[in-house]
């Protein structure tokens, strides 16, 4: 493949993001400066005709890639037949079959039920909701670190950078945050196994949060990312996983797994949850689910969904066009994608951590994550101080170079491509991180 080197943006670009700057709310977050024009596959064109590889897939969610034909064709046949009818009100047989595939590849042996959303958030708020209702109790503990969604119920449960919060206190009450489980940030001369024993957060919670602050009778759920994404892509312990389990089962608490991002075949398996050995009770997700159509799912046991009719609703919920595109893309995923994404990330991890005694920045660092959902934490020192700053220069030479690549936690840049993306491509995109990365540490008198 090969990438252009024009000007980026070039001046069609610049004039989109001069207009943009007058009209879009000031509350979008500093975006790069890629106009996008189209895309295919793990490729993408911005407005100028520069061309990139896509290594961040619009935050995980393009799942087949760009425009996948099989996609787009299935978007067209239903956008023919009729675009909207209220799934709250009406019947329609493609999202009985989207819930049918959902409730087929649950993350639980018990018959499930599907309630079909636009978005990762309202999944999330949802997943608040039914556990209040079924378990007849308030409080919910939740997670440093979280990324759950953006409207108050979910915002209630983030905890990932202040920013997200500052200006829209009082949250929703009941909500408790604990340390989450990072296996590698305790090392500091351990061995790491030891580290791993000492990082378990899970007697945090009996030991201080249910004898100090809240009884566990009066808990209705633990919400948790089985891999934490904006938290910077961070995988707990399996035993730290194990160990929620045993507290919900002993105390009647629902474990509600957010795999927004890392559902839907983006680890290698259908669930994050399933490389852990346990299961939960109520599943969010969404990103991933219809290849870049806006949709999102709460699934759960079926015993724990059996809430009255308008206790929950919703009018675009579940569009027809979106469930045309999330079966298409539920197909894809099954027939060849989650193969590709076991063998791509395999030789994703196994290329960096051949990287890693190359670059400083990276020598100390945390490369970490399972199939196509891989970070690299930048740090500066033994101490493991964040890099944040070089990580951001990583990300805009990158993008000079010709490659799309997002951020996350402190200091970690995250591999998230499209579960399609082909060997060489892959390789190419990592040619250009290796690239940009030399250009930062040297510009940082770090080489």
């Amino acid at each position: 493949m090969v990438i252009s080197s024009t000007l980026r943006p070039g001046p069609d670009g610049q004039a989109i993001i001069a207009r943009d700057d007058q009209v879009m709310s000031t509350s979008m977050t500093p975006r790069y400066p890629f106009v996008m024009e189209r895309g295919l596959g793990a490729r993408v064109w911005d407005v100028d005709g520069n061309e990139y590889i896509d290594m961040a897939a619009g935050i995980a969610v393009t799942a087949t890639g760009h425009c996948h034909p099989e996609v787009v064709q299935a978007v067209v046949d239903q956008a023919q037949k009729f675009l909207h009818i209220a799934g709250t009100d009406f019947y329609y047989d493609v999202q009985v079959q989207v819930a049918e595939r959902l409730a087929q590849i649950a993350p639980f042996n018990d018959p499930a039920r599907v309630f079909l959303c636009n978005s990762g958030a309202e999944a999330v708020e949802g997943s608040i909701k039914v556990a209040r209702w079924h378990t007849k109790r308030q409080h919910v503990i939740a997670f440093f670190g979280a990324f759950h969604g953006r409207t108050m119920g979910a915002l209630s449960l983030t905890a990932s950078k202040v920013v997200q919060r500052e200006g829209f206190f009082p949250f929703i009450p009941g909500v408790y945050h604990i340390p989450y489980n990072n296996p590698y940030r305790c090392m500091h001369g351990r061995e790491e196994a030891q580290c791993r024993d000492h990082c378990i957060c899970t007697n945090y919670l009996e030991d201080v949060v249910f004898k100090r602050i809240i009884p566990a009778h009066n808990v209705a759920a633990i919400i948790f990312e089985p891999i934490q994404g904006e938290g910077g892509y961070v995988v707990p312990d399996v035993r730290f996983v194990q160990q929620l389990r045993d507290i919900c089962d002993k105390y009647g608490i629902m474990l509600i797994a957010d795999e927004v991002q890392s559902g839907m075949g983006r680890t290698g398996k259908w669930w994050a949850m399933e490389h852990y050995g346990v299961e939960p009770d109520i599943v969010a997700s969404a990103k991933g689910i219809a290849s870049g159509m806006p949709l999102g799912a709460i699934i759960a046991r079926e015993n724990v969904m059996q809430w009255p009719p308008g206790a929950h609703g919703t009018t675009f919920g579940g569009n027809p066009v979106s469930c045309a595109a999330a079966l298409k893309t539920i197909e894809l995923i099954e027939r060849e994608y989650m193969a590709n994404t076991v063998e791509q990330g395999e030789f994703l991890m196994d290329a960096l951590c051949e990287m890693q005694p190359r670059h400083p920045s990276m020598r100390h660092g945390r490369i970490d994550g399972k199939g196509l959902m891989v970070g690299v934490e930048l740090v500066k020192d033994e101490q493991r101080t964040p890099a944040g700053a070089l990580r951001n220069r990583v990300e805009r030479i990158a993008l000079d170079k010709g490659m799309l690549i997002l951020g996350a936690g402190e200091s970690t840049l995250r591999f998230c491509p499209p579960l399609m993306i082909e060997r060489d491509t892959l390789q190419t995109g990592l040619e250009i991180f290796e690239d940009a990365l030399t250009a930062a540490e040297q510009e940082a008198g770090l080489l």
